[in-house]
């Protein structure tokens, strides 16, 4: 769960103020979400939680997928941009966000329920926001890899490319078995898989 940027999904608003009740919006929600999760409310429902009209929603959102999917990219990019200016790299960009998952329960159950309804065949926002973030993910995670591996710092027997993609596999594996039980170390087992990667 990382990201730097953070995407526009649905409608910005015309005018600044449009702009900055939409942003209110989604701040309200990630914090419904942060405690309770999706939970497979309606539209009209989350409005209600969030103390606003099913109207206000629909004037930014057109369904609950496009409001679930833009709730998770602003709290993404809420993340990064709080971050320190140099920024984590390699396997120690999921070992951040794994610590600041175990803060937000409810935001990682609604990124694992999101990325597994985006597999759906109506499910468009969700699908191309995911596909989109999982390729950015791999690409940055790939080129660290290749300059930790030039530095003599990761394993360079294995194409990075593949380092990658078993990094973000990993992480979101073990999010779905942390959320079932607790007692999995998030942080502590990507950090295992990080000793993994060690040269021999």
């Amino acid at each position: 769960m990382t990201a730097r940027d953070e995407p526009v999904i649905g409608r910005e608003g015309a005018r600044p103020k449009g702009v900055a009740r939409r942003l209110e919006i989604l701040d309200r929600a990630i914090e419904v979400f942060r405690e309770r999760g999706a939970d497979g409310t309606s539209l009209r429902r989350i409005a209600e939680a969030i103390g606003v009209s099913h109207a206000a929603l629909l004037h930014y959102f057109d369904s609950r997928e496009q409001l679930l999917v833009a709730v998770y990219a602003h709290a993404e990019a809420q993340r990064a941009a709080s971050e320190c200016t140099t920024p984590p790299t390699g396997i120690d960009v999921m070992v951040t966000a794994a610590i600041a998952n175990v803060e937000v329960p409810g935001l990682v159950q609604l990124y694992t329920t999101l990325v597994a309804a985006s597999l759906e065949s109506q499910s468009e926002v969700g699908k191309a926001f995911f596909t989109a973030r999982f390729e950015r993910v791999r690409g940055q995670l790939t080129e660290d890899l290749r300059a930790a591996q030039q530095a003599g710092t990761v394993r360079d027997d294995l194409p990075a490319e593949h380092l990658a993609a078993l990094i973000v596999a990993a992480s979101d594996g073990l999010q779905v078995q942390w959320l079932l039980e607790p007692s999995v170390g998030l942080e502590e087992t990507l950090r295992t898989l990080g000793e993994l990667l060690k040269p021999h």
